[in-house]
């Protein structure tokens, strides 16, 4: 099944389709199709499709219109202005809903939405349609992004639920390098733009000591020390895993002696401060 998958993927590809055309297009075999395990309880043709477009060829379609587009809210701001305004949108789209043509609802409706996110009429049609796509869905994902979307229309998004997969764990079982890595994601590079800042910090109890540079707007880390760092953390790594998880603060761990500065405290202070913190929760079918 995965390799007709993705054979055929490719063979579409290579006739010019793109991966919205190939989604539709692909089909398995009865041979396939009517074997009980092939059954789309979790992936899907449509979904998988897609997956083998986007990993030979990227984002782009190859259509220059797709180049450079405008983002979703100004986008959709001139698609309901084209299209004759808000109610006129809406007018057609509940003809569209009350006939059950679902898939178009949801594609003009996500115009109307981020135009207007105060839509109360086009937010509330909106999730009337993603119910009642993921009402049909035999993917068991699909059902839950569609009721996740409907959710979000009408009661904003969640604060509360969910899995942290940066848990207490998971940091903890990071080694250095990876939690290093980790910190490079999470520095806000325009907030770093402009700044040098180097720190050697040695971990106590591994005997290891790393250094890392903060230039360009980017985290380098090493395993060896910098001459002449702005400063040298020695610390163990279950604590620089509490400063992190905010269970501490540098101040904190620095006067009950977990924590030894030699240098500019305020450079470690300031390259933490430069590390944004991600929230579990975030807009999907909103602005």
């Amino acid at each position: 099944m995965y390799k007709y998958m993705h054979d055929q993927s490719v063979r579409m590809m290579n006739q010019g389709l793109v991966g919205s055309e190939i989604a539709e297009e692909i089909e398995l075999p009865p041979e396939l199709n009517n074997f009980w395990p092939d059954r789309g309880y979790y992936g899907t043709l449509k979904h998988n499709s897609r997956a083998v477009y986007q990993r030979y060829m990227g984002w782009y379609d190859g259509n220059p219109s797709d180049l450079d587009d405008l983002p979703p809210t100004e986008a959709a701001q001139k698609y309901v202005e084209y299209m004759g305004g808000e109610d006129a949108v809406l007018e057609k789209a509940r003809d569209d809903f009350d006939d059950g043509d679902y898939r178009w609802t949801a594609m003009v409706l996500k115009q109307v939405v981020f135009a207007n996110p105060d839509s109360a009429a086009g937010k509330n049609l909106l999730a009337d349609t993603y119910e009642q796509l993921g009402y049909q869905a035999e993917s068991g994902p699909w059902r839950s992004i569609y009721l996740q979307g409907a959710y979000e229309l009408r009661n904003g998004v969640p604060d509360a639920g969910g899995t942290d997969t940066a848990s207490p764990d998971t940091i903890r079982a990071m080694p250095p390098e990876m939690l290093f890595d980790y910190m490079g994601v999470r520095l806000n590079g325009p907030e770093a733009a402009g700044k040098v800042i180097t720190l050697n910090v040695n971990f106590t109890d591994l005997n290891r000591e790393y250094g890392l540079t903060v230039e360009n707007g980017v985290l380098h880390h090493a395993p060896a020390p910098i001459p002449d760092a702005n400063a040298r953390i020695s610390l163990s790594k279950a604590t620089l895993d509490d400063i992190q998880l905010g269970n501490t603060t540098l101040e904190e761990a620095v006067s009950a002696d977990d924590v030894t500065v030699d240098g500019q405290q305020e450079s470690f202070n300031e390259f933490m401060g430069l590390l944004d913190t991600f929230p579990f929760w975030f807009n999907i079918v909103t602005p």
